[in-house]
């Protein structure tokens, strides 16, 4: 393995005190955040045919804090809309353990749109 793969060991610390005592974690290359400098990001599959995909992480923290109901994917077909569905019940059920969500697939303006849902917080 490469000094360089993703795979590889890498300090985690970022501050903009040079004199601050905080205490640095180990990561992996790829999973370096260095402390929100680089914004988390899960991809959505490629055999998804999804337009303008919501940031997962995003979405997850507002129905977290807030609840509700929120639009994350547009789709040009029902059989698509509905497998983007699936596959975010299952991603968040991972994610999200401890939060039910629920997604459902709505006609509009000649799409079908994803919203996924949650009880008020």
């Amino acid at each position: 393995m490469s000094v360089n793969d993703a795979r590889g060991p890498s300090v985690d610390s970022r501050t903009t005190d040079r004199k601050a005592k905080l205490a640095e974690r180990l990561a992996h290359r790829g999973c370096n955040t260095r402390k929100g400098a680089v914004k988390v990001v899960i991809p959505w599959p490629d055999g998804l045919h999804v337009a303008e995909p919501a940031p997962l992480i995003t979405v997850a923290g507002r129905l977290e804090r807030k609840g509700g109901r929120e639009l994350v994917a547009r789709c040009p077909t029902r059989q698509d809309a509905q497998e983007a569905a699936d596959w975010l019940v299952d991603r968040f059920s991972r994610l999200v353990p401890g939060l039910p969500v629920t997604a459902e697939v709505q006609a509009g303006g000649g799409q079908f749109l994803v919203v996924l849902a949650t009880g008020r917080r």
